[in-house]
């Protein structure tokens, strides 16, 4: 099978467990060298081994402002590029306080936000500005959600809503400022992925996501987009967004 990624250096944020280091394995396996940051350190470990040679873990928060700089200052000490950025981490925020609107708590509005998004900011900063330090261009990837722009009242959590809908706009955003310098940014949509919710929505969601017999969304059904979109065959996209969602956006959901 062709390397799509050979020669690639890239950073997952949020890389150490679920659809980051599914990701993660995928670039590997298609030639690139990775960097995955995550909180835990004994998922870091597991994922460094995992993932073999051409890999390294970094155990940092993905909300402190320093954190994706050094991630890619350490890919360029380790593999001696910079060439892409996925960004994953996040997820929903109903622990901060994150739910329906007239249960949203102030708290869980901003640190579901933090981190989401405002982390998400702090990793494209850091890729732009290297890119642009290394007069070179590369690659941004998002992470956003189907919940951010086709919404169910199934589920109403709405400072994430806001947070994956507000991962597009800015996505558009500065992939229209930095296109001239041939740096891309686009978005990967998920659908519901199994464990992220109860089973009381299981009927629904398998309905609405009616490919592949109905089903919940793993970690590897993002994975060929992902190699896409760090590759050299994305060199003329940017600026989109790309659902993996198994149908959710076409399909009515059954109660």
């Amino acid at each position: 099978m062709e390397n799509w990624l050979g020669n690639k250096s890239i950073v997952v944020i949020g890389g150490t467990t679920g659809l980051g280091f599914s990701a993660a394995k995928a670039f590997v396996r298609n030639g690139a060298n990775v960097i995955v940051v995550g909180r835990n350190p004994e998922n870091c470990l597991v994922a460094e081994l995992q993932l073999g040679s051409t890999a390294r873990a970094k155990q940092a928060d993905a909300t402190h402002p320093q954190t994706a700089m050094e991630a890619i200052q350490l890919c360029i000490r380790e593999f001696g590029s910079f060439d892409g950025l996925y960004h994953v981490a996040g997820g929903g925020g109903e622990k901060f306080g994150d739910g329906p609107l007239h249960e949203l708590s102030l708290e869980g509005w901003h640190k579901t936000l933090d981190w989401n998004l405002t982390s998400l900011m702090l990793s494209n900063q850091a890729a732009i500005r290297t890119f642009m330090g290394m007069n070179k261009g590369g690659s941004i990837l998002n992470m956003s959600s189907v919940l951010g722009f086709y919404p169910s009242s199934q589920f109403s959590n709405h400072a994430y809503a806001t947070a994956k809908s507000a991962v597009l706009g800015f996505s558009k955003s500065i992939a229209s400022s930095y296109a001239s310098k041939n740096i891309r940014v686009n978005v990967l949509s998920p659908g519901i992925i199994e464990g992220v919710e109860g089973k009381e929505s299981e009927q629904f969601v398998t309905s609405k996501q009616s490919l592949d017999g109905g089903r919940y969304g793993i970690p590897g059904d993002l994975d060929g987009a992902a190699v896409y979109f760090m590759s050299d065959y994305s060199k003329f996209t940017t600026g989109q967004n790309l659902s993996v969602d198994g149908g959710w956006e076409v399909s009515d959901g059954q109660y």
